[in-house]
């Protein structure tokens, strides 16, 4: 469970000007608008706003807005009853009342349709709903949590995104800075993403070689944390050694018009050869089992299968994936 400031990880200004906002807002019980690029972590802050603040012991909801089908947007969020729909076999409660008096976190708002948006904006109102096949009305006393990558008024400029939304859902707002902006944050949570897996695996010596470090320093991350953390578990599943050092550049061709000695194609190289060492040895120790080889990766099959394809690589004579893998 995250609560409070504790995952949200680096001591630069910026971060800590993040961290008394949060401080702040939580306080404060409005919605919340929490804007910044992917993997910088939206939600690690959503829930340090919902855990410092006076709803910490009643349910806290997290809803990827992006992954709902548009057709069910309204049922998801606010139940159904039964006979509403052709697979509403039974009633559902919905997720706006599975969070009662907590905090509904809405994530990827932007990905809602105009319909979806113009619902959510009926409950941001007055905090009433209906549920769909329903006749009463019901209400709700969350607390609406939303986040996004996106520019929203950008979005709203272009007929994108209700700007009446917008101007309902943005009263407090955080914005996130990319890693790019936060000074050595990378090597602190690096070094943390390192102490947590050594403990995992029991492997207490491991360390970042002057290599990994100046490395972690330099790179711009576009990915943010969520990058950070990845390139650090697969550096650190694929070393066999105290010492984790970021594989040598191996030649490969380079995007058209960018020299092939720019550090964006270095990195591109960098990444590519680690890619494709992680998946061999995984396919290896899984006997070319793919489904167990995505397990090991902390994938589902089929990410892990677009992985194999974009590295090139065919399982090895007598190590093809079982019939089970087949999709």
């Amino acid at each position: 469970m995250h609560q409070g400031l504790g995952q949200l990880l680096g001591s630069s200004p910026a971060l800590e000007s993040v961290r008394a906002q949060v401080r702040r807002i939580a306080q404060l019980d409005a919605t919340v608008l929490i804007e910044g690029e992917t993997g910088t972590g939206k939600e690690v802050a959503a829930r340090s706003v919902h855990y410092l603040g006076s709803r910490r012991d009643r349910p806290f909801v997290p809803v990827n807005c992006g992954a709902l089908a548009d057709a069910l947007v309204e049922s998801e969020l606010f139940g159904h009853e039964r006979g509403a729909f052709t697979d509403a076999k039974s009633s559902s409660f919905g997720l706006v009342s599975e969070a009662r008096d907590g905090t509904l976190f809405l994530d990827e708002v932007d990905a809602l349709s105009l319909k979806a948006q113009a619902a959510l904006l009926r409950f941001l109102q007055d905090g009433s709903y209906r549920r769909v096949g329903g006749t009463g009305q019901r209400r709700s006393e969350a607390r609406v949590i939303v986040a996004s990558n996106a520019n929203l008024q950008a979005l709203a400029e272009a007929r994108l995104f209700r700007q009446d939304l917008l101007y309902r859902i943005n009263v407090l707002t955080v914005r996130l800075p990319p890693l790019r902006e936060r000074g050595d944050d990378a090597l602190e949570l690096a070094q943390h993403f390192l102490r947590r897996l050594s403990a995992h695996h029991h492997r207490p010596a491991v360390r970042f070689s002057p290599g990994t470090l100046q490395h972690i320093r330099t790179s711009a991350w576009p990915g943010n944390v969520r990058e950070l953390e990845n390139f650090v578990q697969r550096a650190f599943l694929l070393s066999d050694q105290d010492d984790i050092e970021v594989p040598g550049h191996a030649p490969a061709a380079h995007p058209q018009g960018e020299a092939p000695n720019s550090l964006k194609a270095a990195k591109q190289r960098a990444m590519a050869e680690l890619e494709g060492d992680f998946v061999r040895r995984l396919l290896a120790q899984s006997q070319g089992n793919i489904s167990q080889a995505a397990r090991l990766a902390g994938q589902d099959r089929s990410a892990f299968r677009r992985l194999v394809k974009r590295c090139g690589i065919a399982p090895a004579p007598g190590c093809e994936p079982k019939p089970t893998d087949a999709p």
